[in-house]
């Protein structure tokens, strides 16, 4: 195995930068700046990747590639032959292979998308969390376990997520769950701190990992074993990252001049020294650990355990490359005349750049073993599984509640059924689970743990409204209050269908302002298409006595703004329940990529769902069941007062500030003509509806119409929109700009403070009295008399 295993390492090293020279000095450049590709730090995992993929993997292994490795990754697919040439030739043009690997943009077997540095690597650990959860359950027993691998930059352990996801794995008793560091000690601006590795040693040990260091590879060992070769070894682990680096640049001849200076003993060291050519020696110096294909396949063989397992393997960024060690090699290319010189040094003849086995001494025999490789025998490994079927839900509406509480009835009312949907909930909370709706569904469903583990509050009959017991039944998983690990929980357990072939329903909750402490997770889950629902609560200055820290401003922007993220923020818990309804079958759609015509909308192709909920309960409408109330709560919005023909003023509102937006129209009725409500339940629907629309309209598709223009079409051209939500304005601000509507947009723009809800709807403006009192000062008609 191991002549083939060269051979295939030499091989990706040449596909991976060929397409990545192609790209910048041979394809036409249409914008004139450089298309880039990251060489050296491909380099420096190809011999990593080499031995994981065709020596460890199996398929129900899943692996989350180093970014700026992504080449590799292509030319290893390619290899394989699935991946075509134009997909390699247009590497990070329209329709070719993307810079960074993607599930959804890449059309070659991508676990996870690695494109957010950090993200990549830490999803791993939730994939595993979640496959214990899966293969818990009596219908995902028959689940073959996998080991989910991060390979990754030393500079990826810079990011936070990772730090705060090695404590959530500890909790949760991480297993199957393998890191590769690609040590190189190089970032993108200079080399990395001295002693770096005694640190990521101690923060993985301290966390109940498994260190492997792979410093050395079997050149370097066999030469320790030479006489001289102890001082040898001391001097290479005592040389710093820098003046290495800098000496694998400088090559043989300046690596013999060193260390000859420095360990030139007129005996055994220089023998060791002067048995070998510059050419000899250089590669010597260089074959660290990690750029060692079979060190690193024998480290791989030799794990014979699933405790989560960190390989510390040293590497030469660039190595084997002309720009090797060079401290500007990040974003650094081979120049055209040094890609010539490495061609002929690489032995492939011109003309056969794009061959995958070219100068393969017996291409027959390489390529009976490329068959015979476990991980690639499968086949693409992405799995599916059937859409569960979603239960009615009608909440029995009470005269005032929240939606926030609404949102956990919901969940209980699920809880007491046995519907395949509810059996396939788990949900999450970074340590609010109580307080954001979901204790009565853990109440009645339990918390996962892999072995069971008893309430011991319970236990001792002390009186306490969480009944939590723990055990592999339980479908809650409890986190840390760290809101990334909420994200990546939800996008692990959001792929499960893809990774594991079980799908899975995840809901989370989250104070509503933190959504922007794990933003970055929510659009890397996002990205990848994982299907989850977030509920953000409580939210907006109505949560007035908590103060501005915990009152959100900018989520309900951030819900229209983030693809692949259906964002509402219904007022009442009729709303809730359809919307809701729709949810649990809209997580699981993967249709086609064509537009709904009533809505212009992409329902077919799924998503996730974000609510915006709040604790402030207010008084419910009169049951409605009609089909244009259920359709207008889904695709965004209705007529709660439809306008009328004279129509001098129109309130069009979202969420919590439905009362006040209610009895302002009240008061407006007595000195204005044929006032109307627009209920908004998802200002993202219908604005994605809209832009949708126009877009079809530009391209010849006349009748094209979204919900919004239509529900826009009747309301007098010289009418006044006045819209209102307990958020950021310009989130309904747009609306004037559907029919050409004079347009007066009220919310909050700047962090609240302690107080009534009263106290701060009055304070921003957003009360009955203050939305009355602005329409008077700005229509034409008798003063409108304001009350509290």
């Amino acid at each position: 195995m191991q002549a083939e295993l060269k051979a295939i390492e030499q091989r990706l090293l040449w596909l991976s930068h060929w397409m990545i020279h192609h790209a910048n000095h041979i394809r036409p450049k249409a914008d004139g700046i450089k298309v880039g590709g990251h060489q050296a730090s491909s380099a420096s995992m190809v011999s990593i990747l080499t031995a994981l993929y065709f020596s460890a993997l199996r398929p129900e292994d899943r692996v989350a590639v180093k970014p700026h490795a992504g080449p590799l990754f292509h030319a290893m697919q390619y290899l394989m032959g699935n991946l075509d040439r134009a997909k390699m030739e247009n590497f990070r043009g329209y329709g070719g292979v993307q810079s960074y690997p993607s599930r959804t943009k890449d059309t070659d077997d991508v676990d996870f998308s690695t494109g957010s540095v950090g993200l990549g690597v830490a999803i791993t650990a939730f994939a595993s969390l979640i496959q214990d959860y899966v293969r818990a359950k009596p219908w995902g027993a028959d689940v073959a376990p996998g080991r989910m691998i991060a390979l990754m930059g030393d500079a990826e352990l810079d990011e936070g997520n990772i730090h705060e996801c090695l404590q959530e794995g500890w909790k949760h008793g991480l297993r199957n769950c393998w890191w590769i560091v690609d040590y190189n000690r190089q970032s993108l601006d200079g080399v990395v701190q001295e002693g770096l590795w005694s640190r990521i040693e101690g923060l993985f040990t301290a966390f109940g990992w498994e260190v492997v260091r792979l410093k050395h590879g079997v050149l370097q060992r066999a030469a320790f074993a030479e006489p001289g070769g102890e001082r040898l070894r001391a001097w290479i682990d005592g040389c710093p990252n820098d003046l290495y680096s800098a000496l694998t640049y400088e090559g043989g001849a300046v690596w013999r001049a060193q260390l000859m200076e420095d360990l030139g003993d007129q005996g055994e060291v220089n023998a060791l020294i002067g048995r070998r050519s510059d050419e000899e020696l250089a590669l010597l110096m260089e074959n660290l650990g990690g750029n060692c294909v079979d060190t690193m396949a024998e480290a791989f063989a030799a794990v014979d355990h699933d405790r989560p397992t960190c390989f510390l393997a040293y590497t030469v960024k660039g190595w084997g490359t002309a720009i090797a060690g060079h401290k500007d090699n990040h974003g650094g290319l081979m120049t055209k005349a040094q890609m010539a010189d490495w061609q002929r040094r690489m032995g492939v003849p011109e003309g056969q750049e794009w061959e995958p086995l070219a100068g393969v001494a017996d291409p027959e025999a390489l390529r009976r073993f490329l068959r015979s490789v476990p991980f690639f025998a499968a086949g693409p490994r992405r799995m599916t599984d059937a859409p569960l079927a979603v239960p009615p839900i009608a909440l029995t509406s009470e005269r005032e509640i929240s939606t926030q509480a609404a949102f956990g009835k919901i969940l209980d009312e699920l809880a007491r059924g046995d519907s395949p949907l509810a059996a396939r909930i788990v949900t999450t909370s970074p340590d609010v689970t109580g307080t954001t709706g979901l204790g009565p569904w853990v109440n009645r469903r339990g918390l996962f743990a892999r072995a069971a583990r008893a309430d011991r509050f319970r236990e001792r009959r002390i009186a306490s409204t969480a009944k939590w017991d723990a055990g592999p039944e339980g479908q809650h998983i409890e986190l840390g209050i760290a809101e990334m690990n909420l994200f990546l929980t939800l996008g692990a357990a959001g792929l499960s269908h893809a990774l594991f072939g079980r799908r899975l329903i995840p809901v989370g909750t989250v104070y509503d302002p933190f959504v922007c402490r794990g933003l970055d997770a929510l659009n890397y889950a996002c990205y990848q298409d994982a299907r989850f629902l977030i509920a953000g609560t409580p939210s907006g200055v109505t949560l007035a006595p908590e103060g501005g820290a915990h009152q959100s401003i900018s989520t309900p922007l951030i819900g229209m703004a983030q693809d692949g993220l259906a964002a509402f923020e219904p007022a009442f818990v009729d709303e809730l329940s359809v919307i809701m309804e729709w949810a649990f079958d809209y997580l699981q759609r993967d249709g086609h990529e064509g537009r709904d015509p009533r809505t212009w909308l992409r329902d077919a192709t799924g998503g996730s769902v974000y609510l915006r909920l709040t604790t402030n309960p207010l008084e419910q409408p009169g049951r409605r069941h009609d089909d244009a109330f259920r359709q207008g709560a889904v695709d965004g919005g209705y007529w709660l007062r439809p306008p009328g023909s004279n129509c001098e003023v129109v309130i069009a509102y979202q969420g919590a500030v439905a009362p006040e937006a209610i009895r302002a129209a009240g008061q407006m009725a007595e000195a204005r003509r044929d006032v109307g409500v627009l209920a908004v339940t998802s200002a993202d629907r219908l604005n994605a509806g809209w832009t949708a629309a126009q877009r079809a309209r530009a391209l010849g598709e006349t009748g094209a119409s979204a919900l919004v223009e239509r529900l826009l079409a009747d309301v007098p051209r010289d009418c006044l929109i006045v819209t209102v939500i307990d958020g950021h304005p310009a989130t309904l601000a747009w609306l004037g700009g559907v029919r050409g509507h004079r347009t007066l947009s009220l919310g909050v723009e700047h962090f609240g403070q302690t107080g009534t809800i009263g106290d701060l709807y009055r304070h921003f403006g957003i009360d009955a009295r203050s939305i009355v009192e602005r329409v008077s000062g700005l229509t034409e008609g008798r003063r409108i008399p304001a009350r509290a």
